[in-house]
């Protein structure tokens, strides 16, 4: 017999823990997956770079000289960079009652599973590139329509749009829902279960646990060029060239911007840009609606690091012709930085399934080196691996289950998040 093999009522236990580690992925079924090889990814540091949707140009006119310009392909490096565990350990005499070590390992599971839900959320939540204010509470249907215009005006394909919201403010939307005495049918759903389901093109899911956003610290009065002299605008690029003449490629997310202050602004605020505003990204049309941004670092005193780029065309390349995502109206050496979150909020993150995207890794765990293994896949690829290690010195015996993933921001443009409450 091998030693430490799984018993009868523990392999029973395992296929109940991982059938209910699949039904726990609420935030994560609504990604995209891409399934890695793993060797290749052993031998690349657990990077891969991940190719972004291409935008190209149109001309008038059958005359195409000189309309034949270099394409620019641009990727993000996506990082299976989680590696989570639960871990615990149980005597000869605990081991006699089988129900704990079960309850056990249902606990570990719903910790697994939250670790996935809450590291998608995350992204969502801090990388969202459209910040939508609302000072009043949720209230339903006006809300999610913003968001649906603001997709629809850049271009976001119409289908698989999510809305996650936090327990308040679903259950906000929920109350007006039930209030709507003329339709059939969802009313009572709203009233009964505070259940909302699809609004504006979006499904909404309602989270037990969300993120915050803190208020928004630093002072009126920060400003940035919008002069083309300012140099404040991005120019996207597949590659760059270090002074060894190694070429790598480019994180095209994100930009490095010259502000007059960074004092008291963190990581995670939203501002717009007087007259800077978001253009459809195939057709260039103004949209007329100020463009959001978001901060991902704060480098210096002068220098922060956003989110998404600016855009706007000013160097005029055919890179910037491509991928413009903003327009400046009135060009300026203060325009003024004007920040969203004025009060601390949950999170409501919104995205497009493509904007997301979940990388499931493995471990090659041995069979026969001393410790029982046993694995199973989730219909998204997710790998859980549970492993079983007796010691004879102390009768007892060390569980862990283990999972590893990745989780890419693929477009911060194709995300947002509302904030609601705000001053």
């Amino acid at each position: 017999i091998m030693s430490n093999a799984f018993s009868k009522e523990e392999r029973i236990a395992w296929e109940a823990l991982c059938e209910g580690f699949a039904d726990n992925q609420v935030l994560s079924k609504n990604v995209s997956v891409y399934q890695t090889d793993q060797t290749t990814m052993e031998r690349t540091n657990d990077v891969m770079w991940r190719p972004q949707p291409y935008i190209m140009q149109s001309h008038d006119g059958t005359d195409a000289t000189g309309n034949f310009d270099d394409a620019t392909q641009l990727t993000v490096p996506a990082t299976i960079g989680y590696q989570k565990h639960s871990a615990w350990v149980m005597s000869a005499t605990e081991l006699r009652d089988a129900m704990q070590e079960g309850r056990l390992g249902q606990a570990a599971r719903d910790k697994l599973s939250s670790d996935i839900n809450v590291a998608v959320m995350n992204v969502a939540a801090l990388q969202g590139a459209h910040v939508i204010k609302r000072t009043a509470a949720a209230t339903g249907f006006d809300d999610v329509a913003l968001a649906e215009a603001v997709f629809n005006e850049i271009g976001v394909p119409g289908m698989d749009r999510y809305l996650a919201l936090s327990t308040r403010d679903y259950n906000g939307m929920a109350a007006n829902l039930a209030s709507r005495s003329t339709m059939t049918g969802k009313p009572t759903n709203a009233y009964e279960q505070a259940y909302v389901g699809r609004v504006a093109s979006f499904e909404t899911f309602k989270m037990d646990n969300s993120r915050r956003i803190a208020a928004a610290a630093g002072g009126a009065g920060i400003t940035m060029s919008t002069l083309d002299a300012g140099g404040n605008y991005y120019t996207p690029k597949a590659t760059s060239t270090s002074a060894t003449g190694e070429v790598s490629n480019v994180d095209n997310r994100y930009q490095t911007i010259t502000v007059s202050s960074t004092t008291n602004v963190a990581a995670g605020d939203a501002f717009t840009v007087a007259t800077l505003d978001s253009v459809h990204q195939i057709t260039k049309q103004d949209t007329g609606q100020l463009k959001s941004f978001r901060v991902i670092s704060v480098d210096s005193a002068t220098t922060m690091t956003i989110s998404p780029p600016m855009i706007t065309g000013q160097g005029g390349t055919d890179a910037e012709l491509q991928y413009q995502n903003c327009v400046i109206n009135t060009k300026a050496s203060n325009s003024a930085l004007v920040f969203l979150n004025t009060t601390a909020a949950a999170a409501n993150p919104f995205w497009h399934k493509d904007a997301i995207e979940l990388l499931p890794g493995r471990y090659a765990v041995p069979d026969a080196a001393g410790a029982a293994v046993m694995r199973f896949t989730t219909d998204q690829g997710i790998e859980i691996v549970m492993t079983k290690q007796f010691d004879i010195n102390t009768l007892k015996t060390k569980f862990r289950v283990d999972t590893r993933f990745g989780v890419c921001a693929k477009q911060p443009e194709m995300m947002g998040l509302f904030l609601f409450g705000q001053a």
